[in-house]
């Protein structure tokens, strides 16, 4: 059983302004998480940040004005992820709206052209031959691709939101929150959140043209492309700082009212899901999750035309495509899960497991790699490398990287970068998540790179696995009326956790339900009160016999069985 490290969350002796109307122990939870003004967790609309700031709209929104209006061949280039996908769709609805006639989009497949602006991609743009290029969520580190496609007569508008290097692509216009000097208070923006202002900043100046009057076009508003905004932003798993978490909110009410776009309809049906229900949780493991597994396996394409169709059916069955690509996802993660597990094992049985953990295999599906990384960080707490082949016979190995809180994994790549400029091909990402691009004679050697590095970083400490909790959850407030209130507090996230609370239980039963899964039955040792359960991805044998003691953190939960609702817990690590 896995030694967990419990640390609690303390508590500022503060009071949140504006806040004497809120539940004791929610003005706790927000506190706990740097809640000092009420106004953080209002989240209405009007107090969205304005894009007062963003360095680069003003050149961007000009452009853009000037394909309308002389009907220029605007070509959208997305990225393979569901931020990229949604960034896409957004994009092509408003310009359409706004009354674009020449709109399309192009997504490079991951297994051909890699990520972003590529050379390879803009050759191949030629026969299409776009007056105006748009990428989304990608393009910051695309300057091969961007000099190319200036040459070739495109103008370039790039909107990221991923660090960018210390030289810029020679774009016309670039939109990026974390470029320098930029005075956005926001830097957590996803790629469609970056999208979504630059959408709502030509709206506004077409507005103020007189543009929509003129050609007699329902002045569109931009709010219905929020659902768009809060599913991109949770599945790329960005901070929820408190602009993000407006943003995701109001795409959240959308849902609920189903007065969101048919695709993303489809997708809650798909999954057997109410959109009556939508919360973070459900955007982030249930809709994204499908949504991802097109550009993993296949073609991003399908997802897009999901979010761009009108058309109820068509948006059935796009969504029910995406559910079997999911389902095939699964059985290829399942599949490489489990040699990475005898890999890990047979590493830890001797003594040998690096610091900086990197696998590969030629057998593994490079547009999965990502999740096992995921998965097996959190098996082992320690920043992970998974690599597999750039296609069937490459000499080239594409790696995707997940880090620890506190180990910029990007950092750390810059870092070996320039200690070894010939090692890595190509890199980019986040603090916690990045992808690279190694030529395979120079994988040995990289190995021994990353491990120093989080070793130098780690400086001989040893990487325990650390729960964060918001403490003991008192007996009285184990109860489905507190779980309905933490629920509607949210949207929780990123840097926004959702309250896990950690206690002593008594096992009164545990059976296996589903593939691995275990639901429990249990008592509250301090107080005379059961309370349901269920753990994903253990087994029952994880847990001591029933009427043994375990100490666990979770989560509270409502389960809604047969129109019937009840408080459930769900286990996020057994401690003891």
């Amino acid at each position: 059983m896995k030694q967990i490290t419990i640390k609690r969350r303390t508590i500022p002796d503060i009071e949140i302004k504006g806040g004497a109307h809120l539940h004791p122990f929610l003005a706790q939870i927000y506190k706990s998480r740097g809640v000092t003004d009420i106004k953080q967790v209002d989240y209405q609309l009007k107090n969205l940040l304005m894009p007062h700031g963003l360095l680069g709209m003003e050149s961007a929104v000009s452009l853009l004005i000037n394909a309308i209006k002389e009907q220029k061949r605007v070509l959208v280039v997305g990225d393979f992820d569901a931020d990229g996908a949604t960034a896409t769709a957004l994009v092509i609805r408003a310009l359409r709206s706004f009354g674009a006639l020449h709109v399309d989009f192009i997504v490079p497949n991951r297994f051909d052209y890699g990520y972003g602006l590529s050379p390879e991609l803009v050759n191949d743009l030629l026969s299409i031959k776009p007056d105006i290029l748009i990428t989304v969520d990608n393009g910051i580190s695309s300057h091969q691709g961007v000099s190319l496609a200036k040459s070739l007569g495109m103008q370039v508008i790039i909107t990221d939101h991923h660090l960018p290097a210390e030289t810029l692509p020679d774009a016309d216009a670039i939109i990026n929150p974390n470029l320098n000097g930029d005075a956005f208070p926001s830097k957590h923006l996803a790629g469609v959140g970056v999208a979504f202002y630059l959408m709502a900043k030509l709206k506004s100046a077409l507005q103020k043209d007189g543009w929509f009057e003129h050609k007699q076009l329902a002045t569109p508003r931009v709010s219905a492309w929020l659902d768009l905004v809060a599913l991109g932003t949770v599945a790329d798993v960005v901070q929820l700082d408190d602009n993000n978490r407006i943003l995701i909110n109001s795409g959240l009410e959308l849902m609920k009212k189903q007065c969101c776009c048919p695709g993303v309809l489809a997708l809650f049906e798909a999954a057997g899901r109410p959109a009556a229900l939508a919360d973070s949780a459900a955007l982030g493991f249930v809709l994204a999750p499908r949504l991802n597994a097109a550009g993993r396996l296949e073609d991003m394409s399908i997802g897009i035309n999901l979010l761009l169709t009108d058309d109820r059916q068509t948006a059935k069955a796009l969504a029910q495509q995406l559910d079997e690509i999911n389902k095939q996802r699964r059985e290829i993660q399942e599949s490489m899960q489990n040699l990475a597990d005898s890999v890990v094992k047979q590493l830890q049985k001797d003594d040998a497991l690096p610091m900086g953990l990197c696998l590969f295999h030629k057998d593994w599906h490079q547009g999965v790699v990502g999740l096992l990384a995921s998965r097996v960080k959190e098996a082992v707490n320690r920043p992970t490398i998974v690599f597999a082949l750039e296609k069937e016979g490459s000499e080239w190995l594409k790696g995707s990287a997940r880090s620890l809180p506190g180990f910029h994994i990007r950092d750390a790549l810059v870092s070996i970068d320039r200690q070894y400029p010939e090692m890595i091909h190509k890199f980019g990402g986040h603090a916690m998540a990045a992808g690279l691009t190694l030529h395979q004679s120079q994988k040995k050697a990289f190995l021994m790179a990353f491990n120093n590095t989080v070793k130098q970083w780690a400086a001989g400490q040893p990487l325990n696995k650390i729960q964060v909790t918001d403490g003991v959850l008192p007996g009285e407030l184990m109860s489905q009326h507190v779980a309905a209130m933490l629920q509607q507090a949210g949207p929780w996230g990123e840097s926004f956790p959702e309250p896990v609370f950690d206690g002593w239980f008594v096992i009164k039963e545990k059976k296996e339900v589903g593939m691995g899964h275990c639901k429990l039955s249990l008592q509250m040792e301090e107080a005379n009160k059961k309370v349901d359960a269920i753990a994903f991805n253990i087994h029952p044998n994880d847990f001591p016999p029933e009427s043994n003691r375990v100490q666990i953190c979770y989560q509270m939960d409502i389960n809604e069985f047969r129109g019937r609702t009840r408080l459930q817990l769900i286990v996020r690590n057994i401690v003891y």
